[in-house]
């Protein structure tokens, strides 16, 4: 069965403390320009306009739809999300899928209407992706901020024009904030006004794996030890330490939780001791942490992966998982240097470091360094001083 549970972590107390020092909170509407849709996988994007959609107005504009076929005219979707957030979809005709242009074109024109009948006059643009500039153009918002959470153009299927639009979001930008210090190393040479904001927690949500919860029905069955991995199953994995992991120690269970994107399913290791189960709601993934034994970051060594700052390091130490990665940069500094979490870059000295893990919930001084750090993050404290920084830029101008 899992180890025992850590030790309780003081919930929400430093981003409380942070927040009552804080002025009140006076921004436009937001409008956020992104790559990833709202109801894909729940991460920063969803962690911070949720925040900010409890304060004011937000619109969270996706990427657009195109139908199969030309006779659909093109047309903006609004959905409907809690705090009365709102995701954004313009519908466009086949026609346009391969013309970006007169895409884009259309997407402004459908844009500008929105705005005039949402009496969209005093508002802020929060760029995901500089992508979005095509759409966005011909607007005169009082604040530009551009959230770099990831290099997308290291990315699998990167448009090929990522780079030089991404400049032109530079000279627009009032603030940068960057998913991670890695990244922030490398865009601060290209801003002057950048700002490291790495992946933060909510404990309060993930601290619920700390007591004992219902196993799900399709992870129930399968025996422990556990050691699990879950975030999106793309081509940041690795697929081989998978593979070399589940042949070494056929005792062990790997359980992979996420949707699979951007790869051939086929690629996946397969053996008796692997399983995908998919993606799961946010909401379930506690219940999902309670069962394990251990938690992985299971990232391959690629341009994809030189500048992550993975949200799942703190979301699986909140939930008390012992946690062993390969050495990606945002997780060595901090977690590994102050010896929260295992770093291990070959097959072998991750199954080394997985037999460690196993044992490592029993040890009261790593519970205790754990949580005082914890103590220090959430997206609360997080999301307050970017609100600080956009207030000060604002009331600058």
């Amino acid at each position: 069965m899992p180890s025992a549970p850590l030790a309780e972590v003081p919930a929400r107390s430093a981003a409380a403390n942070y927040v009552g020092q804080t002025t009140t909170y006076s921004l436009p509407d937001v409008v956020c320009f992104a790559h990833l849709h709202w109801d894909f996988v729940w991460q920063r994007p969803q962690h911070l306009m949720s925040r900010f959609a409890q304060q004011g107005r937000v619109f969270y504009v996706e990427d657009a739809f195109y139908h199969d076929n030309d006779e659909v005219q093109p047309h903006i979707e609004i959905k409907e999300r809690p705090h009365g957030l709102k995701v954004v979809v313009a519908h466009l005709p086949d026609r346009l899928r391969h013309d970006a242009p007169a895409a884009d074109a259309a997407q402004q024109a459908l844009l500008q209407q929105f705005f005039q009948e949402q009496n969209l006059t005093n508002y802020l643009f929060w760029y995901y992706t500089p992508m979005a500039l095509g759409k966005s153009g011909g607007f005169a918002p009082s604040l530009t901020v551009y959230d770099c959470m990831d290099e997308l153009a290291n990315f699998k299927f990167a448009p090929p024009e990522l780079r030089e639009r991404e400049q032109e979001l530079f000279r627009k930008a009032d603030l940068v904030f960057t998913g991670g210090h890695t990244l922030y190393e490398a865009k601060r040479q290209q801003h002057p006004d950048a700002h490291p904001f790495p992946s933060s927690i909510d404990k309060d949500h993930f601290g619920q794996a700390r007591q004992p919860l219902p196993d799900p029905a399709d992870q129930a069955g399968i025996a422990h030890p556990r050691i699990g991995f879950f975030g999106v199953v793309d081509e940041r994995l690795d697929i081989e330490l998978l593979g070399q992991l589940a042949e070494a120690h056929a005792e062990w269970q790997f359980v992979i939780i996420g949707p699979i994107v951007k790869i051939d399913p086929a690629t996946l290791p397969q053996s008796s001791n692997i399983h995908y189960l998919g993606g799961k709601d946010y909401q379930e993934l506690p219940t999902y942490l309670a069962g394990w034994d251990v938690a992985t970051l299971l990232f391959a060594d690629n341009e994809s992966t030189r500048f992550i700052s993975p949200t799942k390091t703190p979301e699986y130490l909140a939930a008390g998982r012992p946690v062993v990665s390969t050495p990606i940069r945002d997780v060595v500094r901090p977690y590994g240097e102050l010896n929260l979490v295992q770093i291990a870059a070959t097959a072998d000295e991750f199954g080394q470091a997985i037999a460690t893990a196993l044992t490592q919930t029993q040890d009261a001084d790593w519970r205790q360094r754990t949580d005082r750090y914890l103590a220090t993050i959430s997206w609360d404290q997080t999301w307050q001083q970017m609100v600080d920084l956009m207030q000060q830029r604002i009331e600058a101008k």
